[in-house]
């Protein structure tokens, strides 16, 4: 077992032992960008994607399948566009009253908070987009960088370098061979850890499930499909990208399917060239913070999740790490109703989607058709986070558990998920609001008035175990990528959801009487109604 175990350990006990360093903190007049600046590149805008949404494009379709196709199957730079924006661009600015600790700054412009489709850890959005985009692409090839605040591309690279992308997935990641337009995700750590220091790993790596969650969400609802990849040459990648190993990891490849496939050949034929004479990106990243920290455990995590990122796992390989099945639990099943319908557009679903931060009202309760909704949200965004081509795909690695505060027909208790049967399996009964309220450390939510407090597990020392310290990767983006596809589930349902990190691990797997199991708790996502009329400023931007 390496290094990866020990810092799932530290993770799941920092409630009640602390993790170095346990005296920081963040010197915010310093902070780095919200993203990353190269200076001397010019922004080329992205073209609208206004008509090609079709309606059937909906949050049902996107979580479950079966949606619209825009084209055949296939991206186009309008498509790409639309991705990019609705996942990681900014839409709008808001502000409004509620129990978040940062909530006074936010009204002064240079703090304002921008929304965005996909959810991120603390608002910082380290996630860094690459488009490598060969010879079937709408213009020169090159690789590019995504400039989220101006909705464009940063040209860093002209040529086209995607034979070395080829080369760095390999023969097996699906897709890869079939196209010369990729998105390649790195992660630039000081961007998260100048504020969560040796946790950001932690959370950055659910920011990566997260975004990747919104991208097949996304697709799906068209028709398309997209494979990422987590196992690849990582150091070949960071040398194209030009970053430092340490300082930013890459963590995900994904292909895309281009419309114009026809063209293809000569860019695959460039691209094997270009492997014999690799090249890099000269430009470098211009830092704002004027001292750029550094965090063991960190650094360890990236170097023990990056040791192994050419060893794709064999088909079959996850199948010891799959969730268990509810069913071994003795207590008897609660069927739950039909769920409320997911009919919102996603683009408006994720332009709604939002947290809570402390608004929720217990006299308004959750109906139970919006309790089964959100719970079968949550259960398929397991399979929109991870790389589902590794290990052959079909090993479900995420359980949830629902502490139920105040849902119309069901009994306030701690309930395991039975999918198969839509139900769910008693753990305790009892209102569980006390136990939520003592074991969360922040100021921003009152958990006991929230409807119900959602819980996905992971066995995520099994996961290690079989598919090495990379695994800890993957079991952080299906987490990440549950969260992203509640939140959507959510602001379609149109109720309020919040997730939080900030809880005492091991109580909750005391609680949930999972004690003995390797079943790890690792976030809770808390949905319900919100107080009426909420003091909200809003202006839209996209």
């Amino acid at each position: 077992m390496g290094y990866a175990q020990t810092y799932a350990d530290a993770i799941m006990a920092r409630g009640r032992v602390p993790m170095e360093p346990v005296d920081f903190v963040p010197d915010w007049s310093d902070g780095p960008r919200k993203t990353k600046f190269y200076p001397g590149t010019g922004t080329v805008p992205l073209p609208a994607d206004d008509g090609g949404v079709p309606a059937g494009a909906t949050v049902a379709h996107g979580l479950f399948g079966g949606g619209t196709e825009a084209a055949p199957g296939r991206f186009d730079l309008a498509a790409l566009s639309g991705l990019l924006r609705d996942s990681y661009g900014l839409t709008g600015r808001r502000l409004g009253v509620q129990a978040n600790t940062d909530l006074s700054a936010l009204p002064n412009y240079p703090m304002a908070n921008w929304s965005r489709g996909t959810a991120s850890g603390g608002g910082l959005y380290p996630v860094a987009v690459y488009w490598a985009s060969g010879a079937a692409g709408p213009g020169l090839p090159g690789l590019h960088y995504y400039s989220a605040r101006h909705h464009g591309m940063r040209r860093l690279l002209t040529g086209d370098v995607t034979g070395e992308i080829r080369a760095a997935l390999g023969a097996e990641a699906p897709g890869a061979a079939a196209t010369d337009q990729y998105l390649v995700l790195g992660i630039k750590y000081w961007q998260n850890a100048f504020k969560y220091n040796s946790f950001s790993f932690h959370a950055v790596s659910m920011d990566l499930g997260a975004l990747l969650g919104t991208w097949r969400l996304w697709a799906r609802a068209r028709g398309l499909e997209i494979e990422p990849a987590l196992w690849f040459d990582e150091a070949r990648l960071q040398r194209l990208l030009g970053v430092e190993p340490e300082a930013e990891g890459v963590f995900a490849v994904v292909p895309l399917a281009w419309a114009g496939e026809p063209r293809a050949a000569a860019g695959r034929a460039a691209g094997r060239a270009a492997e014999a004479a690799p090249v890099a990106v000269r430009r470098t990243d211009a830092e704002r913070s004027r001292r750029v920290l550094t965090f063991d455990a960190l650094r360890a995590m990236q170097r023990a999740t990056a040791a192994g990122a050419t060893d794709r796992p064999a088909p079959g390989a996850l199948a010891p790490a799959a969730a268990h099945p509810p069913a071994r639990r003795p207590a008897a099943a609660q069927d739950l109703p039909e769920p409320a319908p997911l009919t919102m557009n996603v683009r408006r679903a994720l332009r709604a989607r939002r947290s809570s931060f402390g608004r929720f009202a217990a006299h308004r309760r959750l109906s139970a058709a919006q309790l089964t909704a959100a719970l079968a949200a949550a259960h398929a965004g397991a399979e929109l986070g991870g790389d589902s081509g590794a290990a052959g795909g079909g090993a479900r690695l995420a359980m949830l558990y629902a502490f139920v505060n105040h849902v119309d027909g069901v009994e306030p208790g701690a309930y395991a998920y039975d999918p198969e049967r839509r139900a769910l399996r008693l753990v305790s009964a009892g209102a569980p609001g006390p136990f939520l309220q003592k074991n969360y450390f922040l100021s921003n939510y009152n958990l006991e008035q929230a409807g119900v407090v959602l819980v996905p597990t992971v066995r995520t020392r099994a996961v290690l175990e079989a598919v090495g310290d990379r695994g800890y990767r993957l079991v952080n983006a299906t987490v990440g990528a549950i969260a992203q596809a509640t939140y959507t589930a959510a602001a379609a349902l149109g109720i309020g959801c919040g997730v939080a990190l900030g809880f005492d691990n091991l109580s909750y797997r005391e609680e949930l009487d999972l004690e003995g199991t390797d079943e790890a708790p690792l976030l809770i996502m808390l949905l319900g109604h919100e107080r009426p009329a909420p003091a909200d400023f809003r202006y839209e931007i996209a």
